[in-house]
């Protein structure tokens, strides 16, 4: 088997490196079906530890990677993460803003309720996606320099790569699924939009890998464009939903609990 995929072609080796990615998205979103019932403290902390997830994974999976790019790339680092993680945010804002416009002007079969938790799960799938976008265009550009080279790039390095971020993106399906299930939807639906979020890694990887050249200068904008994503919407919808609760101290832990996990993985997984 490891003879077989050395053996491939780099460009497959990223498809099938993505699809390893995207699969433990899939295992992280399937813990949703541990929850038979909607247990309001459980699911206000499962939010609150969505977010600290969220806010590890904006910083250690895609801000601090994003600098060190630009900094490799002879770009001015500090400046293509402002750049990319402001427009994350203001993108998001917009959203949110334009959801709202049509929401008043055109929507009067849902009460406020419903519109409100409509949104909240549109912000959350969206900035989840968003953020594996450029993750698995990493691991395509990290298997197409071995085409090249480039930087000294071998198989293994790559592997390891596509391994660190396949682990990491457990935590992320759950932070995705246990969330939607909170707001209601079913655990097969919350499961599938979990797992669904990470289904553009092996897309994203195959675009990486073929387009390499071009797309290793976009991943410093990409990833800290994602990561502005991300803490908006942790920041507007996540921690003060999971604050509604009546035990906020408590709430408060999980979200440093999911930080600490996040943390770990990423730093551990380098």
């Amino acid at each position: 088997m490891i003879n077989f995929f050395i053996n491939l072609n780099p460009i497959i080796q990223a498809f099938l490196a993505t699809l390893f990615t995207w699969s433990i998205t899939a295992l992280g979103a399937a813990l949703v079906f541990l929850f038979k019932k909607v247990n309001k403290n459980i699911m206000d902390a499962m939010l609150g530890f969505a977010a600290g997830v969220m806010i590890a994974a904006s910083f250690w999976s895609l801000l601090s990677p994003a600098i060190e790019m630009a900094i490799s790339l002879k770009m001015i680092a500090w400046l293509v993460a402002f750049i990319g993680f402001f427009s994350g945010g203001v993108l998001l804002y917009i959203g949110d803003k334009i959801f709202d416009f049509f929401d008043k002007r055109y929507s009067n079969n849902y009460n406020k309720f419903e519109k409100t938790k409509f949104k909240r799960c549109l912000m959350l799938i969206f900035s989840i996606t968003l953020h594996n976008i450029p993750e698995g265009l990493a691991v395509g550009v990290a298997f197409g320099s071995i085409i090249y080279n480039l930087n000294g790039a071998t198989l293994g390095s790559a592997c390891l790569l596509a391994i660190g971020i396949g682990l990491q993106n457990f935590p992320e399906g759950t932070a995705v699924s246990v969330p939607l299930r909170r707001e209601g939807l079913s655990r097969k639906k919350a499961f599938f939009w979990g797992q669904l979020s990470g289904i553009v890694e092996p897309i994203a990887g195959v675009i990486g890998a073929l387009l390499i050249f071009k797309i290793r200068y976009l991943l410093p904008f990409l990833l800290s464009f994602a990561a502005g994503a991300m803490i908006y919407v942790v920041v507007q919808e996540l921690i003060p939903e999971s604050q509604t609760n009546k035990k906020k101290d408590l709430m408060a832990l999980f979200t440093l609990i999911g930080f600490s996990i996040m943390m770990i993985l990423d730093v551990a997984l380098g």
